[in-house]
């Protein structure tokens, strides 16, 4: 086996493995906070820190990356998520309801830089490996995102059921326990220098990004903003006070997750591809972005007639047709981002990029939260329609040849 494949493959098991526990962690705090009585807006608040250190942790992860190699990140990243578990398992039931947020904010914070390192790391490792790759870029990205979000998925329904049958804390031993085995087995298994590179000596040097980079980040701000809207707290709780259980919400997200996934896996089957790698891709990226705006707009407006028909049915089956072409976007940013990305410092660029999707996942979260509290479900719909109609608009000025690309901002 080429080194090159190998090494693709090594990083996108740990990546599975990893994204697995983080699913299964985000279901097991939800539905558990929520079964305690906290609002919809209390449990926005929860995941506030996890996505703000997500901003931090791609940004600095990148540049790490590439001082100290892609690896090191990797294990980073898993040390950090053990030692949220941990923390978050010590959580003491007799403590005040203040004490317990403050606990797990920080707990979720820990979380937060988990992951993102750890993705930062995962997703320069492509470009690093593809560079072998006989211009596989597309479809190894395609897969890598596809098979995580699959995963992703996946965990949302082993978090439900863990809380099913385990109870809070030995669901977070147990998740705790399958990261440190990843862990380990990373520690063998890759080459220490991959990625390595000179880093960025000034923050005006991090942060002085191409016309690409720079325009893609802004449109990833509103497309996961436009999801995680109504995704992490509204559609949950929406489904769970219609008369779900915790097992029938996280086989819901699990199944709409991997469905998203396995989308995303074959976008590149979807989309014309051009020899330049972008002169089709991006308007391919308009087209699916304007197709996506229709989907919360139609749902937002029949349920205003929620005396014809169960609004839970309704809901579900309209998200199940938003990540058709949720997953071809998601899938073509993940594209478009390795190809406007530098050769050496592809992991800073990444790094970039992802922080912005984390600040996208902010701001969803906390209207999420706020939305749901004032409107429900419907105002959540409706806000993801607006971020959709902003995202939309961005496509238009991202650049569709090599030399627009790579200009300064």
């Amino acid at each position: 086996m080429l080194p090159a494949v190998r090494h693709y493959l090594i990083v996108t098991a740990s990546y599975w493995g990893f994204t697995l526990v983080d699913g299964a962690l985000r279901m097991v705090v939800l539905l558990h906070f929520f079964k305690l009585g906290y609002s919809p807006f209390t449990l926005a608040f929860l995941f506030l820190l996890y996505e703000f250190a997500g901003i931090v942790a791609n940004l600095a992860g990148g540049w790490l990356a590439v001082r100290f190699g892609i690896p090191r990140m990797l294990l980073a990243g898993q040390a950090l998520q053990i030692g949220g578990l941990v923390m978050l398992s010590a959580l003491d039931p007799d403590w005040s309801a203040a004490a317990s947020i403050v606990w797990v904010v920080a707990a979720q914070g820990i979380a937060g830089l988990a992951k993102d390192f750890t993705k930062t790391a995962s997703k320069s490792a492509i470009k690093a490996t593809a560079a072998e790759g006989a211009g596989q870029l597309f479809h190894w990205v395609a897969w890598f995102t596809g098979s995580k979000n699959a995963m992703k998925g996946l965990g949302f329904f082993v978090g439900g059921l863990l809380l099913d049958l385990m109870g809070f804390k030995p669901a977070l031993w147990l998740m705790a326990g399958v990261i440190a085995v990843i862990l380990a087995a990373g520690l063998v298994s890759l080459p220490r220098q991959l990625g390595k590179a000179k880093a960025s000596r000034t923050m005006r040097e991090l942060f002085a990004k191409s016309r690409g980079v720079n325009l893609l980040a802004t449109a990833r701000i509103f497309l996961f903003g436009a999801r995680d809207v109504w995704f992490v707290v509204g559609l949950p709780v929406f489904l769970y006070a219609a008369g779900w259980r915790f097992v029938e919400v996280g086989g819901f997200l699990a199944a709409w997750t991997i469905a998203y996934g396995g989308i995303q896996a074959i976008a590149p089957r979807l989309v014309t591809r051009s020899a330049d790698g972008l002169s089709r891709e991006v308007p391919n990226a308009r087209l699916w972005a304007g197709l996506l705006v229709a989907v919360p707009l139609v749902l937002a407006i029949l349920l205003q007639r929620a005396d014809l028909w169960r609004p839970d049915l309704v809901v579900v089956a309209g998200l199940a047709l938003f990540g058709l072409p949720f997953a071809v976007n998601s899938s073509l940013h993940s594209y478009l981002i390795l190809a406007y990305a530098g050769s050496e410092k592809a992991a800073e660029d990444v790094g970039f990029y992802y922080a912005a999707n984390a600040t996208g996942r902010l701001i969803g979260i906390l209207l999420s939260g706020a939305l749901y509290q004032a409107g429900g479900i419907v105002a959540c719909l409706a806000g993801s329609a607006a971020l959709l109609i902003a995202c939309w608009g961005v496509t238009f000025l991202l650049p569709s040849r090599s030399r627009e690309a790579a200009s300064a901002a």
